[in-house]
């Protein structure tokens, strides 16, 4: 059985959905960014990470990644072209959103008081909503997931990234990307991952 070391209200959200659509158990084990048992898996102290047997991974993409290549589920086979899509739109996932949203926590509640810059947040708002245009124009030409018809690792980043924006108070959605991530939301996978 997997543990997941982190909370329901961090990235670590990210990796207990991925384990609930790939219906792997696991136990979470709550700790929060440099704690006591959060720097005891990761040296970082950073959230989360993934026991499994005797190895201990970190960082939610790389962990969500080895998890889909390792039960075939939400991603395309390693060594094909559609995976290399589904990456590329991974690692713009993590650029374009993941990055703002984590500027702005920073400069909102993570750094000491005197690092942080008040007046960062217009220009991230400004820029998470033309990447969030960019977004709603790719999942328009894909079909119902972003890589497709089938629900994909980066379904779940960028659903994971529009809850924190919203949470964090960011600028409303699209129309399309609020229906996009309401239907995503009501699967029983990500329903079962929000109530631990």
């Amino acid at each position: 059985m997997y543990r997941v070391i982190g909370t329901v209200k961090s990235r670590a959200f990210r990796v207990l959905w991925m384990l609930e659509e790939l219906g792997q158990p696991y136990d979470l084990v709550e700790a929060f960014p440099r704690s006591e048992e959060a720097t005891a898996h990761n040296p970082l102290g950073k959230i989360p990470a993934l026991v499994d047997g005797d190895d201990v991974l970190t960082d939610s993409v790389a962990i969500m990644t080895y998890l889909a290549d390792k039960h075939g589920g939400l991603t395309a086979p390693a060594g094909t072209a559609a995976r290399a899509r589904q990456d590329a739109i991974t690692l713009w996932l993590i650029d374009e959103l993941d990055a703002l949203l984590w500027t702005h926590s920073k400069h909102t509640f993570v750094l000491p008081e005197k690092l942080r810059l008040s007046d960062i947040s217009s220009t991230l708002h400004k820029e998470f909503a033309r990447n969030v245009d960019t977004f709603a124009g790719m999942l328009e030409q894909s079909g119902d997931f972003i890589t497709g018809d089938h629900i994909s690792l980066p379904d779940l980043l960028a659903v994971h990234c529009f809850g924190w924006a919203f949470g964090a108070e960011f600028p409303a959605l699209p129309d399309s990307i609020k229906a996009y991530s309401k239907r995503l939301r009501a699967r029983p996978a990500f329903r079962a991952a929000a109530g631990r």
